[in-house]
């Protein structure tokens, strides 16, 4: 008996065409990192061969000129040979060699190996706003790591690294090494800034914490970015009830990383001890009313406008709740050279 013919609607055959579509778009991905590492592994022994014959022979900034017309003529479809770009090959290579090679980042041989095939690991166009606006090595590797663990562009790249994001990261005041088991303390911590940077937000001065949330939550995209990897948005102004009163929560997330609720309460002004000991009591309602057996203990943030850090500590330090507290900023500081 012949089999019916397969039509585009058969329950069997659109599975299997939907995982058939998926395996191909991941080799594809697969494909292209690879592509990409071995053109970068390249670049990294061109850039080499570059700094090192020029240290030998008496060839000045007339070579890279010289090279890259011999290798355009030879290679006329490919790109990555202009002047510009073998010359940013080179500087390229010399970032991180110089700081490699007299161990000023205190890393061992493996370690070296590992920095080297991270930076091998993202696209060349990265890459050059990586050199370009970080000034060593282990600034330029937090970026590189956070690129291959969060997938960022290179406009989202651009941002974080104007931004500050790497002196912001880990630095906000908490009390999580007292309230959370190390391994957890540790990722709690570093999930953290300070100052959060809302350039985003189009506010006046006198805004209140109804129109930052407001803001925040209508710009949630961005907000997600300036939290960072993991955090995924539940709700605004989010109510819990204790013993017949509503109380309501300005933000709620949850962190997919830390397996936990995170609490965030906005203070349009200055840091009080009492903002501490209300948030506590919020995670304590979260914990028992929403919390699930699986998950981990809730967090707190607060951030508000401004904070003292001796009082923003003392007010931490008999706190049973995990809680970090931070600033936050509506627009970017100006560097130094540029304020007068």
């Amino acid at each position: 008996m012949e089999k019916p013919l397969i039509t585009k609607n058969d329950p069997d055959y659109k599975v299997w065409l939907a995982n058939l579509k998926i395996k191909f778009r991941q080799t594809q991905i697969r494909a292209a990192v690879k592509v990409n590492q071995e053109l970068l592994s390249f670049y990294w022994e061109l850039g080499a061969e570059i700094v090192e014959r020029q240290k030998e022979s008496a060839w000045g900034s007339g070579f890279i000129k010289q090279l890259s017309h011999d290798l355009t003529l030879e290679f006329t479809d490919v790109k990555g040979f202009s002047k510009r770009n073998l010359e940013t090959i080179r500087k390229w290579y010399l970032f991180y060699h110089k700081e490699l090679t007299n161990n000023a980042t205190g890393c061992c041989a493996i370690e070296k190996n590992e920095i080297i095939n991270d930076i091998c690991s993202i696209p060349w166009s990265h890459n050059i706003i990586i050199v370009t606006k970080c000034s060593n090595i282990k600034e330029a590797h937090f970026y590189i790591s956070q690129t291959i663990k969060n997938g960022w562009s290179r406009a989202v790249l651009t941002h974080q690294i104007e931004s500050k994001l790497y002196e912001r990261n880990g630095t906000a005041i908490s009390n999580f090494s007292n309230t959370l088991p190390p391994t957890q303390s540790d990722l709690a911590q570093q999930t953290l800034k300070d100052p959060y940077i809302f350039d985003f937000l189009m506010l006046t001065e006198d805004h209140n914490e109804r129109d930052l949330e407001n803001q925040l939550t209508e710009h949630i995209t961005k907000f997600l970015i300036e939290l960072g990897a993991g955090f995924a948005y539940v709700g605004k102004q989010v109510p819990i009830s204790v013993s017949d009163r509503d109380f309501f929560l300005d933000l709620l997330f949850y962190h997919t990383k830390l397996h936990c609720y995170v609490v965030i309460e906005l203070k349009t002004g200055e840091f009080e001890p009492e903002h501490a000991g209300k948030l506590n009591f919020y995670l304590k309602a979260v914990d028992e009313t929403i919390r699930a057996e699986q998950d981990n203990p809730s967090i707190g943030i607060l951030i508000c406008k401004n904070r003292d850090s001796l009082i923003a500590e003392y007010a931490l330090s008999d706190i049973n709740k995990p809680i970090g507290v931070s600033k936050y900023q509506l627009t970017q500081s100006l560097p130094e050279t540029l304020k007068s």
